[in-house]
């Protein structure tokens, strides 16, 4: 396997503005009912930056001289939404330090609606409420107004951090709750550089959250050459909350999605039943119970065994593998009772999907990787066409990442770019087998393993380094060391003892 330095990359490091923008934001901690939190930091991120890309395009038609600055086919030709006066920063900034300051942005939310047809119902309009301190609400737009935004695409690239930064340190706060709209960015990031998404395909989502997998599949395509609208983006959500949040996103991002008109059940209102795509890219709720399975028994998606009531494992997988165009790759996240599970027909449905040579590669995660979950989780990989037929790669990457918290753990670029690279070497068929690491096993391997699909069962254990040390040495040199050990605990305990007796407790 060729082994490739990955460069660290700079969008790892949080930018000042990002953590200043989150350091005011916890200043609304207790000014702010905690539902509401949230849409108020992320719709001020939002008014920002379409107001920063209007105002520069409006400046750039002034310059020009043609008169086409009120023109508003200039602006959407370039995928910038029109902003009215009333939602324009400046007059944002003027009422900072009024009593009317709520008033002003929830009026420039509405405004931005009523303009922009795929902004309505988004945009969070909750500022005037009462329980939002008002003068703690103008230093926050202080913040934003001081900024120096650059160019338009620098203030794209900044918001837009600014939004993905915000997102993640809402989802750790939030603990579970998080974990229905974010997935870690680094969990993103390798299942796109192991699908390797190209220009002008189709991506989806059936579970998008608040758009992560988009926004690293156009991120990728665009750092390979390629541009930041090149795909085509379908999704779904049925939290009304996190819908406007990826639409938010996605508007932020400068990325054109159909998300349909509403939110919705996957299982049950498909917004996109004839969608064939490309590459999808989800992290389901684990585990889910009571998804309605009762009322879909012969539903066109169970081609490889309906899914059990009581978990929506396979349901997920189904889904997608029904949405896949003939070429099509799927990348997603399940808790590692996927594997192998043989209740409830779970089994039956796995091996279907095996002996149809659908599965490319499964890897092994490290715990603490989520905000949402502790346990344990597998990526998978599923191909309509796969270069290795009849092979499926196993990674165990569970020693894999480093903490980065007491809580948390996350994957180096290091990381990600070993995982790609051994799927790369693996699709060429030039990787070699790692003990502990890595094995490509044949379906007839599966089979001879009752089509469990935990990588520990193919890569083995990791080798150990030959002990040389002679037994007698290595005895007379670790009795040596206990005695010592012994001898310093007595000392200890004789130094207690006294301390104790000096208190007026004698043992």
């Amino acid at each position: 396997m060729a082994k490739r330095v990955s460069k660290k990359a700079k969008d790892n490091t949080p930018l000042p503005f990002e953590k200043q923008i989150w350091d005011a934001a916890c200043v609304l901690w207790g000014h702010i009912p905690a539902a509401d939190y949230r849409k108020v930091i992320i719709g001020l991120i939002f008014l920002r930056y379409v107001s920063s890309r209007f105002e520069a395009r409006y400046q750039q038609l002034v310059d020009e001289g043609y008169g086409f600055e009120d023109d508003r086919d200039f602006y959407s030709e370039e995928n910038i939404f029109w902003v009215p006066q009333e939602a324009r920063w400046a007059t944002i900034a003027a009422a900072a330090h009024t009593p009317e300051i709520g008033m002003t942005i929830d009026n420039a939310m509405r405004a931005i609606e009523r303009e922009n047809d795929t902004l309505k119902d988004v945009l969070p309009k909750d500022y005037a409420k009462p329980e939002l301190d008002k003068r703690v609400l103008g230093e926050v737009v202080d913040l934003f107004t001081n900024l120096d935004m650059g160019s338009a695409q620098e203030s794209t690239d900044l918001l837009g951090r600014t939004y993905e930064y915000c997102i993640a340190n809402f989802a750790a706060y939030e603990g579970t709750k998080g974990g229905e709209f974010y997935t870690p960015a680094s969990v993103v990031k390798t299942l796109v550089a192991i699908l390797k998404p190209f220009e002008n395909c189709r991506v989806y989502d059936p579970c998008c959250g608040s758009g992560g997998m988009f926004v690293q599949s156009a991120r990728f395509i665009e750092e390979h050459s390629g541009r930041r609208d090149a795909i085509s983006v379908y999704g779904q959500e049925s939290n009304s909350d996190t819908w406007k949040m990826a639409k938010i996103n996605m508007a932020i991002r400068g990325i054109s999605a159909d998300f349909g008109k509403h939110h919705a059940d996957t299982f049950h209102n498909d917004l996109h039943k004839t969608l064939k795509a490309d590459f999808i890219l989800a992290n389901p709720p684990f585990n889910l119970s009571g998804w309605g399975q009762e009322k879909l028994q012969d539903d066109v998606r169970w081609k490889y065994g309906t899914p059990p009531a009581g978990n929506a494992n396979f349901a997920w997988i189904q889904h997608m593998i029904h949405h896949l165009a003939p070429n099509g790759k799927i990348g997603l996240v399940l808790a590692n009772g996927a594997v192998s599970s043989q209740t409830s027909g779970e089994g039956d449905i796995r091996r279907n999907i095996i002996e149809a040579d659908l599965v490319e590669g499964i890897v092994a995660l490290p715990t603490q990787l989520f905000y949402s979950v502790t346990i344990p989780v597998t990526l998978w990989f599923i191909s309509k066409d796969k270069k290795q037929k009849g092979k499926t790669l196993f990674i165990d990457a569970r020693k894999m990442g480093t903490m980065i918290d007491r809580k948390h753990r996350d994957f180096s670029d290091e990381d990600i770019a070993r995982l790609a690279d051994t799927f790369t070497a693996f699709q060429n068929g030039t990787l070699e087998d790692v003990k502990g690491f890595c094995a490509v096993a044949t379906t007839e391997d599966i089979a001879k393993q009752d089509y469990i699909l935990t990588p520990g069962r193919y890569v083995g254990i990791e080798e150990q380094e030959e002990d040389s040390e002679p037994f007698d040495e290595k005895m007379k040199r670790l009795t040596s060391e206990l005695s010592s050990l012994f001898s310093r605990s007595h000392e200890l305990e004789e130094q207690i003892k006294n301390n104790l007796k000096e208190l007026g407790y004698e043992i």
